[in-house]
């Protein structure tokens, strides 16, 4: 748990106290609180059905839960009209599952479109300056004119999260950033969001059931259990447990 908040301290970007949510009268989270500090990667870990994506979507408000207080960047997500809940999300990556790509867009033309919807004063050289530079940062200077189904898997979920960082979030939302990839793929994945954090001094939640992806990306984690934090701390506390569940779940690390 981390300490009490002092002037030294980091900053909360994101503050979640006592979250209810619930589908057909069946609870998904319970009173859940939970908060990212800055330029940290905070791991969610959490069987299936946990509710570690019913999270984050409540974060920008794509699910509105039945109760509690999502506060975002100093602003209670709930209480937001439909502008500004539009001007927070232009701060706040969202990396899906399927990655999400126009079909139908090259991979530079997916990049433009939240470019110039976003950052509308930049000139077209401009754009065309950042999109290299961040497809170059994800590994893909090469795939411009590409359509996505040209990519294989793991290049697709690398030009997503170029899409996503192109704008410069300064909270990124990963959402199982390496399911359905090849182990050594999802090594490369786990690296690169290690970068973006690095390089765009990000703060990011990575919601996985990937062990190796939790151990090689976590500043901080938490397991979630029947939509309570069941634990939470780091790395070396999760590997050292002696807790039945946390040991079923956390498989001894590969040498």
């Amino acid at each position: 748990m981390p300490a009490e908040l002092t002037s030294s301290s980091p900053e909360q970007v994101i503050d979640i106290q006592n979250l209810r949510i619930g589908f057909d009268d069946v609870p998904v989270l319970r009173d859940l609180s939970v908060q990212l500090f800055e330029k940290e990667n905070l791991v969610i870990l959490g069987k299936s059905g946990s509710g570690k994506s019913v999270l984050i979507k409540c974060i920008v408000r794509l699910l509105n839960p039945d109760f509690g207080i999502i506060n975002v960047l100093g602003e209670n997500v709930n209480e937001l009209n439909d502008r500004d809940l539009a001007e927070m999300r232009k701060k706040i990556g969202f990396l899906f599952q399927s990655g999400a790509l126009y079909d139908s867009m090259t991979i530079k033309e997916n990049l433009e479109f939240p470019l110039k919807r976003i950052k509308k004063n930049l000139s077209q050289k401009e754009i065309d300056e950042k999109i290299a530079e961040t497809l170059e940062n994800v590994g893909l200077s090469d795939t411009l004119h590409k359509m996505p189904s040209q990519l294989s898997g793991g290049m697709r979920k690398r030009a997503s999260l170029a899409r996503t960082i192109v704008v410069d979030p300064m909270i990124m939302l990963y959402d199982e950033p390496t399911t359905g990839l090849d182990p050594i793929t999802s090594d490369e994945i786990s690296s690169l969001i290690n970068k973006v954090q690095k390089k765009y001094n990000t703060s990011s939640i990575i919601i996985t059931h990937d062990i190796e992806c939790a151990r090689a990306t976590a500043d901080r984690m938490i397991m979630l259990k029947d939509g309570e934090v069941y634990m939470e701390g780091s790395i070396d506390d999760f590997e050292t447990s002696s807790d039945e569940l946390i040991q079923s779940f956390f498989k001894p690390k590969k040498t």
